[in-house]
């Protein structure tokens, strides 16, 4: 794709990984925690009503002694998710922001069926709300090649999942397709839903089918893997003035090809005010020369639409709980077929690798 909310051209289903709606989880129990594990004198606690992912929740906490960003983190939890940031501040990437330490060493805290981390609080405004500037840009890309190249210790990344080009979202996606002309949703955002995927049939089918050929493609002939952020895009930058900006949301790290990242550069994920071009431009400027795979840049455009329809269908389709999170799903999901959207993104890319394919 983090951490949602409105966007203009959304790779959707992890572009802010927080929830809109307070999770049944009373304050008291918070700050119990927060004082016990982190050794706070807590003054008040602040749900942030960001985002549509169910499994992270985020609040404000005002201590005697500073203000903090805290997020609790439902289910799959890698400890590479606190830890990596970690180790990359600490080698000087001055873009990325540390999560507190608590009494028992860790960078975590257990608060079940939660994961707490806790960070200190930057006031600014992400990448969709806040242009980056051109110097911004630059050294965005500067960041991010630090954070390619970097020699982090085996033992912090060993259980960091590596790619392999699963059909496991294209496979959900394909069922609920098959599903959809002949099913009766009463629920009204399911039935919405259902009408606008009948009504774009043929091109969500079209992205499943593209997706698989590439996929299978990468899979026999794989390019290197390096550790990837996964999500990096303008959700997922905090840019608190012109002078400064950092990554964040580093829960979908991944061992993958670098076009993993890439992807978002480009890609209608950079915020307002710039073409894909002028954002290139800038990107590598810092980040330097680096040879593009065009089918690895196309399969990953593809799959993360595909990806983000699976998990909305799923929300949208398989319960009636979410409330605003529902409504909000879903006009992520149209926003990918709007103009200039995710998917004809993801097209210019296929067409861009037809173009090498066919140079003498």
């Amino acid at each position: 794709m983090t951490k949602r909310g409105p966007r203009v051209i959304p790779f959707l289903s992890k572009i802010i990984e927080t929830m809109l709606e307070k999770p049944d989880l009373e304050d008291g129990k918070i700050t119990a925690c927060l004082q016990a594990e982190y050794g706070l004198s807590i003054e008040r606690i602040a749900f942030l009503p960001l985002g549509a992912d169910l499994n992270t929740a985020v609040y404000r906490v005002t201590a005697k002694d500073a203000v903090y960003f805290l997020k609790l983190r439902r289910g799959d939890f890698d400890e590479a998710s606190a830890v990596v940031p970690a180790y990359l501040h600490g080698q000087g990437i001055r873009q990325v922001i540390p999560p507190v330490t608590a009494r028992s060493g860790r960078l975590w805290a257990d608060l079940p069926p939660y994961k707490v981390i806790l960070y200190p609080f930057v006031e600014g405004l992400n990448g969709f709300q806040r242009s980056l500037t051109d110097r911004q840009w630059v050294d965005f890309g500067a960041a991010m090649k630090q954070f390619h190249t970097a020699k982090i210790p085996p033992e912090i990344t060993a259980g960091i999942p590596r790619e392999n080009f699963s059909p496991c979202w294209r496979q959900i996606v394909r069922i609920f397709l098959a599903q959809i002309p002949e099913k009766v949703y009463e629920e009204p955002t399911a039935a919405e839903l259902a009408a606008f995927l009948n009504s774009k049939w043929a091109a969500t089918y079209d992205l499943v089918r593209r997706a698989g050929r590439y996929a299978r493609l990468l899979a026999k002939h794989p390019p290197e893997f390096i550790l990837c952020h996964g999500d990096i895009h303008a959700w997922n930058l905090l840019i608190p003035d012109e002078d400064t900006f950092y990554m964040v949301d580093w829960d979908t790290l991944i061992f993958a090809p670098k076009e993993r990242d890439l992807m978002f550069i480009g890609g209608g994920l950079g915020g307002r005010g710039r073409t894909p071009q002028e954002e290139e431009a800038l990107f590598y400027r810092g980040y330097g020369q680096t040879k593009i795979h065009p089918a690895a840049m196309a399969y990953y455009r593809y799959e993360r639409i595909i990806e983000d329809l699976a998990i909305y269908c799923e929300q949208i389709f398989l319960s009636d709980e979410g409330g605003e999170d529902r409504k909000q799903s879903l006009e992520n999901v149209k926003s990918n077929y709007l103009p200039g959207g995710t998917i004809e993104l993801a097209l210019r890319s296929d067409e861009r690798l037809n173009y090498l394919k066919e140079r003498p």
